[in-house]
């Protein structure tokens, strides 16, 4: 029988994230106090006991009450696959009810998962079977990543990347007009962000606020999890990332370049410095933080980057996609604004 807990413990709750292969920062500890900051209700869940080991905790899950615009629903993003939800294990549908009966207490309209499951027919219906849809947008996170094993020397991962990416590299490395430096310093914000909305000027899409970024930064540099790296052209900033370092694996979450520097190939020198940086710690993993497949989506706007990433090595991890579980009829409202807006971003 399993039984659902609080946890309200930081060291069990990272200690466990530690010990599993599959997950991001989007279940650490931290994200939760991110979520808190943005005046969100969170409830972490402990999931104990099962018909092998009664009593020790089988999965973590961070859930997030969302009161939006659009509607109330509760979120969980990069459910871990630890997670038992298939029937065949001891009380896999029991999770979902206990979910269920969480967000119609919170007067949720809906229940939200991105789940870290393998994209295959078997995992597919592992989900409709319980009742869900595919959402018509993704959970804020993604559904698919390019990630890449760092464990190898420097001299193998640049042996191993794309001939091109590997020129680039060595060619800013050689210009003395480009430094990369790095920060763990909040008041960076103002930096990174004035090159963050020029880019999303450009680009036309809508950045991510300055109390969104300040407050993913804040929560995470605490304890040395998060960094800006900057590269200048002869002391201009040209290039900005956000890279957070958790659970032995470095995440390349926010970025932006302008291109009147496009030709100096700036982001593959701070992207390789990024990927020192995470060796550095003794890291054995990259994750680049998204993917679409370029040769199937084109027209995609992460076709681009995705190029980019893939020119790095490493190789794709596709999960479930973001799945709905409607609870009232509210969420079909939910569902037609979310339908058309996604169209509009040709997502």
């Amino acid at each position: 029988m399993q039984i659902y807990q609080e946890i309200k413990d930081k060291k069990i709750w990272e200690k466990f994230f530690y010990g599993i292969q599959e997950k991001t920062f989007l279940q650490s500890w931290n994200w939760g106090e991110f979520w808190q900051r943005s005046g969100h209700q969170i409830l972490r869940l402990g999931v104990y006991g099962n018909e092998d080991n009664e009593g020790s905790p089988t999965s973590f899950i961070l859930a997030v009450k969302i009161a939006a615009r659009r509607g109330t629903f509760l979120l969980v993003q990069h459910l871990p696959a630890e997670v038992p939800l298939s029937g065949t294990k001891a009380g896999g549908p029991i999770l979902i009810e206990e979910l269920k009966k969480i967000a119609k207490n919170e007067g949720c309209s809906f229940i939200r998962i991105a789940p870290l499951l393998e994209r295959t027919e078997e995992n597919k219906k592992l989900f409709k079977d319980l009742g869900f849809i595919e959402s018509p947008m993704h959970a804020n996170a993604y559904e698919a990543t390019w990630k890449l094993d760092i464990t190898p020397s420097e001299e193998e991962l640049l042996k191993n990347m794309r001939k091109t990416t590997r020129y680039l590299i060595r060619q800013a490395e050689k210009n003395s007009d480009i430094k990369i430096e790095r920060s763990e310093r909040l008041s960076e914000i103002e930096a990174y962000q004035k090159l963050n909305k020029e880019v999303s000027k450009r680009q036309k899409f809508a950045p991510f606020s300055d109390e969104y970024i300040k407050n993913e930064f804040d929560v995470f540099s605490k304890g040395g999890e998060a960094m800006w790296l900057f590269g200048k052209y002869k002391g201009e900033i040209a290039a900005g990332a956000l890279v957070i370092f958790w659970s032995g694996i470095g995440f390349y979450h926010q970025a932006a370049s302008l291109t009147k520097y496009a030709k100096f190939s700036i982001p593959y020198l701070l992207q390789w410095e990024a990927i020192k940086e995470a060796k550095r710690r003794s890291f054995k993993l990259y994750d680049f933080w998204g993917y679409i497949d370029p040769k199937v989506q084109p027209s995609h706007p992460w076709a681009g980057p995705t190029l980019f990433k893939m020119g790095f090595g490493g190789r794709a991890y596709e999960y479930i996609k973001t799945q709905d579980l409607p609870l009232s009829k509210k969420y079909w409202l939910t569902y037609i604004f979310e339908k058309i807006r996604s169209k509009r971003r040709g997502l």
